[in-house]
């Protein structure tokens, strides 16, 4: 098997009762059920106007920095659902994809959204566009289809890994990737963590939450209150 150019046209794909009931939490709360450990990069940032949250399963993309001839052949394969999402290794010096692939995704497959660890371009149409796209900025510079890459196969995405099938959710915070087999057991901690969230946040607003945690925190580790001024 020629590793490094190749296709896999099958994913081992979560229930789409689980998708859609992630799809109704924010990202950050199942962030939190999952250690904190899952989020992308903050270099890579929304760069549309959709109305909605993105939750689909991921389709990966394995591309030679600046090269985008595996995504093209993911385009063909992508279904309503997917999320693509494209290794770049950092590279920030060619646009990976603009309008004219942006509006085959969201026209005319109607998938989930798109991550890239890379640039994009055409940000003046895609800026105002309702499907989902994160990227980590722009340039005019094309991108190159020379390959080699891989499609669906794991990759490393803003520092985070992403196998095909995971659950990829995107707010207004970012992404987030949540391992398909673990997706069951992080749901039921994400919704309990969303709900005290909920009320947490009345708390705050109301002046009514407690927050002596802050002080015997700073006491356990040691840290000493001066009621005093600094002097040098």
């Amino acid at each position: 098997m020629p590793v490094g150019n190749r296709v896999f046209l099958k994913r081992e794909l979560p229930s789409q009762e689980l998708v859609k009931a992630f799809s109704e939490l924010p990202a950050a709360n199942v962030a939190d059920a999952m250690g904190r450990l899952c989020a992308i990069h903050s270099d890579i940032k929304l760069m549309s106007s959709p109305s909605k949250k993105m939750c689909g399963v991921a389709l990966t993309v394995k591309s030679r920095p600046g090269d985008n001839l595996l995504l093209h052949k993911a385009l063909n394969l992508a279904e309503e659902g997917d999320v693509i999402v494209v290794s770049n290794e950092g590279d920030r010096s060619q646009s990976i994809m603009g309008e004219i692939m942006y509006k085959y995704l969201s026209d005319y497959k109607k998938i989930e959204g798109i991550v890239i660890d890379g640039p994009i371009r055409d940000i003046d149409v895609i800026s105002k566009s309702e499907m989902p796209i994160y990227a980590t900025g722009t340039t005019p510079g094309g991108p190159y289809k020379e390959g080699p890459g891989e499609v669906n196969v794991p990759i490393a995405c803003g520092r985070i890994s992403v196998n095909p099938g995971d659950i990829i959710l995107g707010d207004q915070d970012g992404v987030i990737v949540i391992p398909k087999n673990d997706a069951a057991q992080i749901l039921d901690k994400a919704i309990a963590i969303s709900a005290g969230d909920a009320a947490k946040a009345a708390a705050s607003a109301s002046g009514t939450v407690n927050r002596n945690w802050v002080d015997d925190t700073l006491e356990k580790k040691g840290i000493e209150i001066i009621d005093d001024v600094y002097r040098p």
